[in-house]
């Protein structure tokens, strides 16, 4: 299970009238510092039109709840929360009630208990449905996320259900405003909203599958060569990897071939666009090479190690390293991809990028349920912590020798789980513990090129289905730009 209250923003633009008449008449937006970030959302239809301004994306098979608060007789968004539609109509219910509690639990958690809703029902027509089908389909959920919120007594002000380009109300029949075939969705990009999102500086992805093939495993031709790497190369490099002193080798290998790769991409000409980027990418690597770093990266220190390219002009090759890797955990070696995905979480996460980040721990965790050092940054991100701390962690661990922990800390270098221990713990998760002098040493020796500890941040989910995961929180968004996170929400998410 999963959560996101995908928001690439706070939420002090987005104003809504409380309590507004069928004919949705609003207020306009007070006067006061900021003003060129508020917008006046008056209707159903601009409603609708703000759902991938407030999370960053277009939501698929969506179920996403947007909390209110009173400003001078307005509603403005709090926290925001997405879940992924359950397939049974048996689950709704849980599902309404665990996302309805998450979200309103963590908005008191921060000291802004929500005093209104929005809901929002997104999904696409199945074989033989319309758009009006999936509507009336999804009424009793719609109906379940009212009931949970009305017994916390907070109303849902509008339910939305949007479907095959059109939206329809849940909360209002009258056919002047809301008929029975539905209102189409505008062009994108071409509303009030759209523009002052652009003013903002805030952009709106595709959808969160979008996000996610760029980090899922390849299953072409290429996938059966780089299985056969990766079974040539584990017959020698695990053996290693379990020995004191192949330990301390194999990690030297590891980053010095992670650095020669990463200064490989750096120097790589610019493509145009995404899927083209992954392409270059992929033929940047070779199957051996990858083969290697994906099992050097299994050892906890060497990860711990890596983890310390996370700013400055290193952030962002090892960010696209760390997606590679994570296609190339191909068939039976899908839980190797836990590690890169978990440092192309952390990278995108200190450079700003809330949600790759938390899509990446999600699908981390998706790979390895038990993997401590996602877990722990999946949670710190859901709730809005800052990264600066483990940066700081990090960069005094490059600066000093250190990594996260030793063997005896973990069940040994090559274990796959991590224990949880109540215990003084690193960046990772890890228990500090004294390392041996060869270790240490060896760890001094690879220190190679230092973080632009100076520099600042390089730029500014769901995992697998059946994840369990810490509650997430909003992002920044259009409206209190630079302001606090507000809330967080359990929830369950599907892929």
């Amino acid at each position: 299970m999963t959560n996101h209250s995908e928001t690439p923003g706070s939420s002090e633009n987005g104003d809504i009238s409380q309590a507004a008449p069928p004919d949705r008449a609003h207020r306009t937006p007070h006067a006061g510092p900021g003003d060129e970030h508020q917008v006046t959302l008056r209707t159903p239809a601009e409603l609708a039109d703000a759902l991938p301004y407030l999370l960053g994306y277009r939501p698929e098979d969506s179920i996403v709840l947007a909390a209110l608060r009173d400003r001078d007789g307005r509603g403005r968004f709090g926290g925001r929360a997405r879940l992924g539609i359950p397939a049974s109509p048996d689950d709704w219910a849980g599902a309404a009630g665990q996302l309805v509690h998450g979200l309103v639990t963590g908005s008191e958690r921060r000291g802004v208990r929500p005093e209104q809703m929005v809901a929002y029902l997104c999904q696409e027509p199945g074989r033989g449905e319309t758009g009006r089908d999936v509507m009336e389909r999804l009424r009793p959920l719609a109906q379940k996320l009212r009931v949970e919120c009305g017994a916390l007594d907070i109303p849902v002000v509008e339910a939305l259900c949007i479907s095959e380009g059109r939206f329809w109300s849940y909360c209002c029949d009258a056919e002047a405003c809301c008929p029975a075939e539905g209102l189409p969705m505008g062009p994108p990009g071409t509303s009030v909203l759209a523009a002052a999102a652009t003013y903002a500086g805030i952009q709106v992805r595709g959808s969160l599958s979008e996000l996610r093939v760029r980090m899922l495993p390849r299953e072409d031709a290429v996938a059966v060569e780089q299985a056969a790497a990766l079974d040539a190369t584990a017959a020698t490099l695990v053996s290693r990897i379990l020995d004191a002193d192949g330990r301390a080798e194999v990690a030297e290998e590891t980053l010095e071939s992670a650095e020669r790769i990463m200064r490989r991409l750096a120097e790589a000409p610019c493509v145009s666009g995404v899927p083209a980027e992954d392409l270059r990418d992929d033929r940047l690597l070779g199957h051996d090479e990858a083969a290697a770093l994906i099992l050097g990266l299994q050892d906890r220190t060497t990860r711990d190690r890596a983890a310390a390219w996370m700013e400055g002009d290193e952030a962002a090759p090892a960010l696209r390293l760390w997606r590679a890797l994570a296609r190339r955990c191909v068939g039976p070696y899908g839980e190797h991809a836990a590690a890169p995905l978990t440092l192309a979480g952390w990278v995108a996460w200190s450079a700003g990028d809330e949600l790759e980040a938390r899509e990446a721990l999600a699908m981390a965790l998706g790979a390895d349920p038990d993997y401590l050092f996602a877990r722990l940054l999946h949670q710190a991100c859901n709730e809005g912590l800052d990264p600066e701390s483990i940066r700081r962690c990090l960069r005094e661990g490059r600066e000093g020798g250190e990594g996260a922990a030793d063997d005896d800390a973990r069940g040994g270098p090559f274990t796959g789980r991590e224990p949880v221990r109540p215990s003084t713990v690193s960046a990772s998760g890890d228990r500090r513990r004294t390392r041996s002098p060869a270790t240490s040493r060896a760890v001094r020796r690879s220190r190679g090129r230092r973080p632009q500890a100076g520099r600042g941040r390089a730029g500014q989910s769901t995992g697998a289905k059946g994840v369990a995961s810490a509650p997430e929180t909003g992002g920044r968004g259009l409206g209190d730009v630079g302001g606090p996170h507000e809330s967080a929400a359990s929830s369950t998410s599907h892929t």
